[in-house]
Order: C-alpha cells, then structure tokens, then sequence
C-alpha cells in the first residue's frame, strides 16, 4: 500500500506539471535561500575567527593610560609609561606565559634608491614573529646580540618588499629609515589584512633597543605582548600582571590602573558571539520563505481534493478506509517536500559558490544544515498536508460520488 502510494504520488506530479512547478518553487527557494544564509553566516564566523588568530592566540596586550586624571580618564597609551623593566619583571615573576615582547613604534619614511615608503616601524624583541605567529619566507630573525649590540638591522613584510625591492631578493640589501641605514636581515610570509582592515604585511620590526636609542631617544616603551601559554591559564595571567604592574607604579588600593590590559580571547568570545547571532539572524529570514512553500503545498493539495473528489468517493466505495486516503494525501505532500528539499540543496550550494566567486564573501557550507533544511522542507510539507488530507478522508462516500 505504501509503495503504491509513492507511485501514485509521483504520477500524479508528472501529469500536472506546471502545477507541481509552481507548488516546488516555494519549498525549492526556501531550503536554498535557508543554506546559503547559514552558509554565509557560517562564513563570517569563519572569517572572523581567521582574522583575530592571525593577530596571534592566547593574546594579552598591556598598554600605559587608564588612569583618571581631572575627573577625566585618559586613553590607552597616555598618562605614565611602561617601561622595559615592567616586561621583563612581568616575564620572570608570572608562570603561565609562552612569550612577551616589549614595543615601541612610529611611522617613518623607508628609503630604498628611488623608490619610498611610509610604513609603521616597530622597535622590538625577536619573540613578536612568535607571538604574532609570523613565518620567515627568508633570511632570519633577529636575536638578542642584535639587541644587546643596538644593530642597525630589520625584518620586513611582504608589502614593503613589493614596494621598495619590487625585484625581490631583498635579504642583505641595504633599507634607510629616516635616512639611517639598516641592513634586512629576514622577510616575513604574507598573512594580509586584519580584522580591522590594517595591512598586516606592512610592517617593519628592528631591535627594541635600536628604536629606543637610536631612533626615537627614549627609555619607555608604548605596549607589551603577551601570550598565555594556553586559553585556560589567559585570566589566571592577566589578573597576576595587573596586580604586579600595580605593585611595580605604586598604585594605592582604591586608585584606578595607570594602564590598560586588553584580551584578545575576550574580544574573539564576544565577535563569535555577535557572528552567532548574525548567522541565526540571517537563517530564520531565510526560512520564512519555506513556511511560505508550505502554504503553497496546502492550497495546491486542496484544490487537487476538490478536482478528485468522485476518485475519492470510488475508492472508498471499494474499501478504502480513513487511513487509506490519510496516506495517500499525505505521501503525496511528503514525495514534494522530497522533492523540493533536495532540488533545494543544489540551488542552496550553487548560490553559496556564486555568492563567494561573485562578491568575493566567505562562504562554509554545512553538512548539518542540509539535512536539517531537508528535514524541514519534509514537515513543511506534512504539516501542511494533513489538512488536506484530513478533509479527503473524511469525505462521505455518497456525496462524493454525486460531486460533479
């Protein structure tokens, strides 16, 4: 009896073409508009996620200002400095910590022959391509004799060698910065933009102690960089260097930070959180449209009730029961939700590929939500179903077999 249903479905599908068209249409644009939704909600996670990992993990930035001064609080990177001291007390006396890396920086011009370039120069220490998780492409980084001997050296990134060394092989070269002379040591892999759209390769990085006393003429520094050494000892971290930093600027109980401490795995937690909901956002808008195939499925069973109302009345006259023609109405709305559902997933998928070849947006089609939407396009189609059902198995016989 099953079997004979499904079959009787699907001819009664293919004899009113345009007719089941137009009832697959509205389940077809719905599991499709509900996938590449998802997908692209998917996407923005994913990006999301790329782009605050490619500034490093487990991150803690400590920058100087905080402190309210005049009933104002000042911004980060005002009010009293940070020093190299604090890093390095910071990197003997708290455990938990994989790297630190003091810095310094400002934006100079980069000389090379003819051609020039303003970048952002970073006075640093050889752990930042660590924390940064930067990788060589060649050459070397810089260590700590470059350090203790103040060298006149420099790691680059990808856009300041298209731009000043467009030939390449750039290692040994010689590059002046506000017309002093370093010599490029190491060149960085490409990782391009951030999260916050800053070019991630345009960055030069030279030995702290160099930027401090040979280019800049100064004893503090703007920040320190910190890596926990895993996500769950992060908090555990940041609380110890807050207390230490307090301890080591003579901070009084009850008076504000004269720094700030900035989590990276916090701002990742609210990001992904706000991407949730986004991606939530965009899949219930989406399956509105398959609630409206539905409807569509209803109306179009109801008008096939009322066409095949003396088929009916036979078929009862012959010994079909209630649950005969509950059957049979509701295997046909399942066979479209079937059909629909997966005629769905193909345009679902297409439109996912043509959103990302297209407008250039990440897209992460998800095995889960297919099945999920498929399901769905299936109750749709029963739910919206047992009505008509319902009303053509109830039918009196009799009467329908007067129906004209």
């Amino acid at each position: 009896m099953f079997n004979e249903s499904i079959k009787m479905a699907i001819d009664g599908l293919i004899s009113n073409k345009l007719r089941t068209l137009l009832t697959l249409l509205g389940i077809i644009i719905g599991v499709g508009a509900v996938i590449a939704m998802v997908s692209l909600g998917f996407g923005v996670k994913e990006q999301v996620k790329n782009n605050i990992s490619s500034l490093g993990s487990n991150l803690l930035i400590v920058m100087s200002g905080g402190r309210t001064a005049s009933g104002a609080r000042l911004a980060a990177g005002q009010g009293a400095r940070l020093t190299a001291e604090d890093a390095y007390a910071i990197e003997k006396q708290i455990e938990g910590i994989a790297y630190i890396a003091p810095a310094v920086s400002s934006s100079y011009q980069l000389v090379v022959g003819n051609q020039n370039w303003t970048a952002s120069v970073e006075g640093t220490t050889p752990n930042v391509l660590d924390i940064r998780s930067y990788k060589l492409a060649e050459g070397r980084n810089m260590t700590e004799r470059d350090l203790s001997s103040r060298a006149r050296v420099c790691v680059i990134g990808q856009t300041i060698v298209d731009n000043l060394f467009p030939e390449g092989d750039a290692v040994g070269k010689t590059l002046r910065i506000n017309k002093a002379p370093f010599q490029v040591i190491g060149v960085l892999e490409a990782k391009g933009q951030s999260a916050g759209g800053q070019d991630q390769d345009d960055v030069v990085y030279i030995p702290l102690t160099t930027a401090q006393n040979r280019m800049m003429g100064i004893t503090h520094i703007n920040r320190i960089t910190i890596q926990a050494e895993n996500e769950n000892v992060i908090d555990q971290v940041q609380g110890e260097v807050e207390q230490l930093l307090r301890q080591r600027h003579k901070i009084k109980a009850g008076d504000d930070d004269d720094f700030t401490v900035r989590n990276l795995a916090a701002l990742m937690e609210t990001m992904m959180e706000t991407a949730n909901t986004i991606t939530l956002l965009l899949g219930c808008i989406a399956a509105i449209s398959l609630l409206v195939g539905g409807i569509g499925i209803m109306n179009i069973m109801l008008v096939s009730v009322t066409e095949r109302t003396r088929e009916i009345g036979i078929r009862k006259a012959l010994g079909a029961t209630y649950n005969n023609i509950l059957l049979q109405f509701l295997i046909e709305a399942m066979v479209i939700g079937v059909v629909g559902g997966t005629l769905g997933v193909i345009l679902g998928i297409g439109s996912s590929y043509a959103i990302s070849y297209f407008a250039g947006w990440q897209t992460v089609i998800s095995i889960p939500t297919i099945i999920i939407a498929v399901v769905f396009s299936v109750g749709i189609g029963l739910f919206f179903g047992i009505y008509p059902a319902r009303k053509a198995a109830l039918l009196d016989p009799i009467e329908a077999l007067r129906y004209e």
